[in-house]
């Protein structure tokens, strides 16, 4: 049976993503592979002091290897894996090059998305099956679908070498998508338009000019953000950097030591920890509460 001519170019797809996901497993687990043949100090979020060998080289192949929904999981959500890890040369050119093979199945992935979405299913269905090993111990952990923001996700690495890091929990992030007066309409129209409370953001929203702009808020999860102090400054002058570390990072050590870093508290905290700016541009409480849509000031 031949393929028609509309199907080919979505099998063609699929092919070139399963070829990009080999090389993303392939590449993870050389990352791994490298630092177990040159172990250096590695610290685990969580643990008072670093840890080499054998557990450090276990730890850091489930974090890299780690691209799987967990049953009941939210798609928006992804698992942290906070470390810092003493690298040599061969560990870090491992890290380059997992980073490119993960660049380009996120570039892959944005284009399936955009040129044949019905593929995406698809694709997290099927790619577990490429490595049958690791699906198979997977799947009696009710981990069958890959979940492709932690394909992607960039393993953490500092250019050079540092003096010092400094981790903290951003509790504080979120992501402002502006909306016009339609816009919000739709979406309100889209609940139970008799509901008491669904009225009286309509009849709120009829009452302000129909092209004043809005701001629909989302809050983010608290994550950890990385503060590097280098050694040397950079060629470009700089002394120092800020990253959010879902994954480990990586720290370029020819001694197999640590930089001088912090043990942050093992959960985030409960209320914001950085003072409101003053030049703040939306109100303070939500003019359509359903939607978490504010007014600018």
């Amino acid at each position: 049976m031949t393929t028609s001519s509309s199907q080919r170019p979505e099998y063609r797809l699929l092919a070139e993503l399963e070829a990009a996901f080999d090389a993303l497993v392939e590449t993870t687990a050389a990352v791994a592979e490298a630092y177990a043949r040159a172990p250096g100090a590695c610290w685990i979020f969580g643990e008072p002091e670093p840890v080499d060998g054998e557990r450090a080289a276990a730890w850091l192949r489930e974090a890299l290897q780690d691209v799987w929904y967990q049953d009941g999981q939210d798609g928006r959500a992804t698992r942290a894996y906070i470390g810092l890890v003493a690298a040599g040369d061969e560990v870090m050119e491992a890290v380059a090059a997992a980073n490119v093979a993960k660049a380009a199945f996120a570039a892959l992935t944005a284009k399936i998305r955009d040129q044949a979405p019905s593929l995406i299913p698809e694709a997290k269905a099927v790619l577990p099956f490429r490595h049958p090993a690791l699906h198979d111990h997977l799947r009696g952990e009710g981990l069958a679908r890959v979940h492709l923001k932690q394909c992607w996700r960039a393993i953490p690495a500092s250019e050079a070498p540092l003096a010092r890091v400094r981790l903290a929990w951003y509790s504080s992030g979120r992501s402002i998508k502006k909306l016009t007066v339609q816009e919000a309409e739709q979406k309100l129209l889209t609940f139970d338009n008799e509901a008491p409370h669904i009225r009286i953001q309509l009849r709120r929203l009829a009452g302000i000019p129909s092209g004043e702009p809005l701001a629909q808020v989302q809050r983010q999860a608290p994550l950890m953000r990385a503060n590097l102090f280098y050694r040397e400054p950079l060629e470009d002058g700089r002394t120092r950097r800020a990253m959010n570390v879902a994954l480990p990072l990586f720290v370029p050590s020819p001694d197999g030591r640590l930089p001088d870093h912090n043990l942050p508290p093992l959960q985030p905290p409960e209320t914001r920890t950085r003072a409101r700016r003053r030049d703040e541009k939306l109100e303070d409480e939500p003019f359509l509460p359903s939607l978490r849509v504010f007014r600018y000031r």
